[in-house]
């Protein structure tokens, strides 16, 4: 392989490599280009499977700074780098394994910390995103409907009494003013007495200190 080609597949592979969650290396011995392709749509948008090779494989994965490889990177390889779900793609692989044993896991790194076979194994035993998500809103939701009935307990009683208040409004709506009923009408006899107004006292007035003059003038006469 010329030098640019050469440098421009290791720059493949970091860039796999740096634009994947994980990655789980094969040996792909014995397979047909028919399997190959079956397991290439099993894992479908979970992971990228290629075939690698090993000298540009190791020199790759030197420059993202993986250590750990350079003993798994022997026969023919192919990478698993993983795009979506990590434990969908590891269970993909076993199942594959399983169903055609030419097929070798042989180790694997995620976040960058490698993995040994045995430990793929484990991650592929792992429950999926999914179903975790589901359990984590199951405890959620669970959470927040002992939350909603401690927050309804008080808010009930306080619609009882609304209730029981609208109820006794409804009979005497003078509750709603503030007072504690309508009060009733005052007695005859206790009425107070009108009123005259000032006016009319002086005019009362007036007219008496006149009649009292015009007596007094009939007199002298």
């Amino acid at each position: 392989m010329a030098r640019p080609e050469k440098t421009a597949a290791v720059a493949e592979i970091v860039e796999s490599f740096n634009d994947s969650a994980g990655a789980v290396l094969t040996e792909y011995r014995g397979l047909t280009v028919k399997q190959l392709q079956d397991l290439r749509r099993s894992l479908g948008e979970n992971a990228n499977y290629a075939v690698v090779k090993n000298t540009l494989a190791k020199i790759a994965a030197n420059e993202v700074g993986i250590d750990g490889f350079d003993d798994l990177l022997t026969g023919p390889t192919a990478i698993a780098f993983i795009n979506g779900d990590v434990v969908e793609a590891a269970k993909g692989l076993r199942d594959f394994a399983k169903a055609n044993p030419a097929l070798v896991i042989k180790g694997g790194v995620l976040d960058g910390k490698p993995l040994d076979a045995s430990e793929v194994a484990k991650l592929a035993d792992l429950e999926s995103r999914e179903v975790l998500l589901g359990k984590l809103a199951g405890g959620m939701l669970a959470s927040l409907s002992q939350a909603v009935y401690l927050l309804n307990a008080p808010l009930a009683q306080a619609a009882r009494l609304a209730g029981a208040l609208q109820a006794k409004a409804e009979q005497d709506p003078s509750i709603l003013a503030g007072g504690a009923g309508t009060p009733a009408a005052p007695a005859a006899e206790d009425a107070p007495a009108e009123e005259v107004p000032a006016a009319a006292e002086a005019t009362e007035t007036e007219a008496t200190d006149e009649s009292a003059d015009q007596a007094a003038e009939s007199t002298d006469a």
